[in-house]
């Protein structure tokens, strides 16, 4: 387990055993903005292939984060959510924070995200617009899940 900052209670962990797949899945596929309709066997091979994040309050799963990484170069940080009646007390700040000081995650010469509405929380963790965007593509299927 990583050790957790700030709220003493709050805890966050890397341990796969720990997750709760059922609240994962239920989050994403039915109240995420960028995952309705996810199967549940598409969200068990993505948590197969990630280093994945889980925040927990008193034993209860209440946050979530998953890393996509070759460990060397490169990471994507995807599916970051902590539960509405959980949101506004820092926990997003705490897993973040988890996230970014995790030791396989450091000196990796691009660490991306995508959001459309949690910039200001991302920025303070070094995250910015990319310097390049005329170097980026992507093939971007949004309604995948509902199809």
């Amino acid at each position: 387990m990583i050790p957790t900052t700030n709220d003493s209670s709050f805890q966050v962990s890397t341990d796969r055993t720990r997750l709760d797949i059922a609240m994962i899945y239920r989050f994403l596929s039915e109240n995420s903005t960028w995952a309705v309709g996810i199967s549940l066997t598409v969200v068990e091979r993505s948590i197969e292939n990630s280093l994945c994040f889980g925040g927990y309050l008193d034993g209860r799963q209440i946050a979530f984060a998953r890393v996509i990484t070759d460990y060397a170069t490169t990471a994507h940080l995807a599916d970051v959510f902590v539960i509405p009646e959980y949101r506004g007390r820092g926990y997003a700040k705490q897993l973040i924070r988890m996230v970014m000081d995790h030791p396989s995650l450091q000196r990796l010469r691009r660490f991306t995200l995508n959001t459309s509405d949690a910039h200001s929380l991302y920025a303070r963790f070094g995250f910015a617009p990319s310097q390049r965007p005329d170097t980026l593509m992507e093939r971007f299927y949004p309604n995948i899940y509902l199809s």
